[in-house]
């Protein structure tokens, strides 16, 4: 299947390891340009050069902390002036450290909402206007499944995920006219250093080993494994390209069934 993807620009935030990493190779294998970024410099460096050689599209690294204003606008600017366009964005963030509420001080709750929540918002508003002159885009942010089935010990993170997902369901009818499509992604438990430190929290806050709690995570997984990054990105590279133009305001999970709700 030709998924259109061939010459089009995605900016991928967090791309220097995990979820982001995984969907700036996938959206690079099937023909897109990239504009690579997060705050480690040289992992990000290896990447675009892996990418080059091996998929024969361009990417461009770009350090920047998105909490700043300064950054988010550099990473923008940057991207225009090398591709002259930005087709796809995709909005990545790590979450904030595992705590109750109890635990989360005003500063923690900034943080997170700078972060999670602002930094999306910041970087949707740099690139609707290229969109809109070319009457295509693609907006996709990638959540937790804590969006639709809270996690215990992460509440900043179920919070401003819980915002992202507002903001863009409301977007999505504003922008729809101009050829923009919005939609969010929730991933369940897949292997990343993230759900490590996750699980590692929540085997501190039992008493228990990491171990076990992965088995005890698997056992409500009806598919019996954690999801590997590239099965993520996969569907993230779909809702992306041309294949998925009727699809927008949704809020997809991919977690091999477990999240229990039927919304």
């Amino acid at each position: 299947m030709d998924l259109g993807l061939t010459g089009r620009v995605a900016i991928v935030a967090g791309a220097s390891k995990g979820l982001g990493n995984a969907i700036a190779l996938g959206l690079a294998r099937e023909g897109a340009h990239v504009a690579l970024c997060a705050r480690s410099n040289e992992k990000l460096i290896d990447t675009a050069k892996f990418i080059e050689e091996n998929y024969r599209v361009a990417a461009l690294p770009i350090a920047a902390d998105l909490r700043n204003i300064q950054d988010i606008d550099r990473v923008v600017d940057s991207t225009l002036k090398k591709f002259d366009r930005v087709d796809i964005l995709l909005n990545n963030a790590g979450g904030p450290p595992p705590k109750s509420f109890e635990e989360s001080s005003s500063e923690d709750w900034e943080k997170a909402m700078e972060l999670n929540f602002l930094a999306a918002m910041r970087l949707i508003q740099r690139v609707l206007p290229p969109m809109k002159v070319r009457h295509w885009g693609r907006i996709i942010n990638i959540l937790s499944s804590g969006l639709k089935q809270p996690i215990d010990g992460l509440i900043q993170s179920n919070a401003a995920r819980a915002a992202v997902a507002g903001a863009a369901k409301t977007l999505s009818r504003e922008v729809a006219a101009h050829g923009i499509l919005v939609n969010n992604i929730c991933p369940g438990r897949i292997q990343t250093e993230r759900v490590n430190e996750v699980d590692a929290a929540t085997a501190r806050r039992k008493g228990v080993s990491a171990e076990d709690v992965r088995r005890d995570s698997c056992r409500e997984i009806p598919v019996g494994r954690y999801g590997q990054a590239e099965e993520f990105a996969n569907v993230v590279v779909f809702l992306a390209s041309e294949c998925a133009s009727y699809v927008t305001g949704s809020t997809l999970q991919v977690d091999g069934g477990y999240i229990r709700s039927l919304w």
